[in-house]
């Protein structure tokens, strides 16, 4: 209860300030919304993607799951939970950007490169990360020779361009980045030294965006 007295706290704390000297903004947004992007995170409690970008409520529509993965685009029978909110956002939304956020420590990916014993018998993480089988065989395959830390965080920004391909499997996806009313990002969040990191295509490598406080 210590806990959720704690939130409750805080909801007053947002209620009185924030709420209260944004009055216009809540009211604008009650009749809908308009986000011009779609921010897909990892679910991880240090990675906020509203608080690390310092946006207004209505800015971004997010989607996380365990290693901010994209699933291929598939049709079956299946319940799609990240399919579904991609399909709303692009169609339904319009959004103009997707970004893909990965960052450092991914538990998720830690279990795909360990290969962790499954916790339950139905699996669902170690079933949900292996869509990025491709990364972690690559990364095993070139940096065998590197420490399990420096596989782990290569596996972390790999698994990012994974989700970006995956992403471009979605037919409506494609159209509209081939017709350039769409642009997909793949952005890395390094919560140690708090610099953060693009994925530049034409060189296939991740590139300083913001760099790390100085000490």
């Amino acid at each position: 209860m210590e806990e959720i007295e704690k939130f409750i706290g805080g909801f007053r704390r947002f209620q009185h300030k924030y709420f209260g000297e944004h009055r216009d903004l809540f009211a604008e947004l009650q009749s809908g919304q308009n986000p011009k992007t779609l921010l897909i995170g990892c679910s991880d409690s240090r990675v906020d993607p509203a608080l690390l970008t310092d946006c207004n409520p209505g800015d971004l529509f997010i989607v996380r799951n365990v290693a901010n993965l994209v699933p291929p685009y598939e049709i079956d029978g299946a319940f799609h939970g990240v399919s579904s909110a991609i399909e709303y956002a692009v169609e339904h939304l319009e959004v103009s950007k997707i970004i893909v956020l990965g960052h450092s420590g991914c538990g998720g990916i830690q279990a795909l490169m360990e290969a962790s014993e499954p916790k339950t018998e139905a699996n669902f993480i170690g079933r949900w990360v292996r869509i990025a089988e491709a990364a972690r065989d690559q990364v095993k395959r070139e940096l065998a020779h590197k420490s399990p830390d420096r596989q782990i965080r290569a596996c972390e920004m790999a698994a990012i361009i994974v989700s970006l391909d995956n992403l471009m499997s979605f037919p409506f996806i494609a159209r509209r980045v081939q017709e350039g009313s769409l642009s997909l990002i793949g952005w890395y969040f390094d919560i140690l030294r708090g610099a953060l990191y693009d994925f530049d295509q034409e060189k296939n490598a991740f590139q300083a965006l913001v760099t790390s406080l100085k000490e």
